[in-house]
């Protein structure tokens, strides 16, 4: 469902059927409401392996962790510079969040801005409905 090379060389591949829900969250350096979303999602994803970023047209590899590096940021990040995985995700405005439940079904999207607090009750939602 969503495979590559992390920043750091890590490979990620995403389970069919994830054991517990996965937050995936499409941003870009130059957006100015991922920004805004950032330290949320940093929050969500601290301790949480079940967090996978994708940072989509925004440079190389070197590019995007001199970005993170800046912001003080460490989630995970899959780049995609030239649109490919957001493309096979239908992702065509960012940021946008989706919440895979334990079947590996897509249970909520969101684009746009949306709280922590809000990304942490739909979490939990697909934990309690998947």
């Amino acid at each position: 469902m969503l495979r590559g090379t992390l920043l750091d060389g890590r490979p990620n591949i995403m389970p069919g059927k994830p054991a517990q829900p996965v937050l995936v969250y499409f941003w870009a350096t130059w957006c100015a409401v991922c920004r805004a979303e950032q330290s949320a999602i940093e929050s969500i994803a601290h301790g949480n392996p079940n967090v996978i970023t994708v940072v989509m047209q925004s440079g190389n590899r070197d590019e995007v962790a001199k970005y993170l590096g800046e912001q003080g940021l460490n989630f995970p990040v899959l780049n995609d510079p030239d649109g490919r995985i957001s493309a096979a995700w239908g992702v065509h405005a960012v940021p946008a969040n989706f919440i895979i439940d334990s079947q590996g079904q897509i249970r909520f999207v969101e684009i746009g801005y949306t709280t922590g607090a809000g990304l942490r009750l739909r979490l939990w939602l697909a934990a309690v409905l998947g």
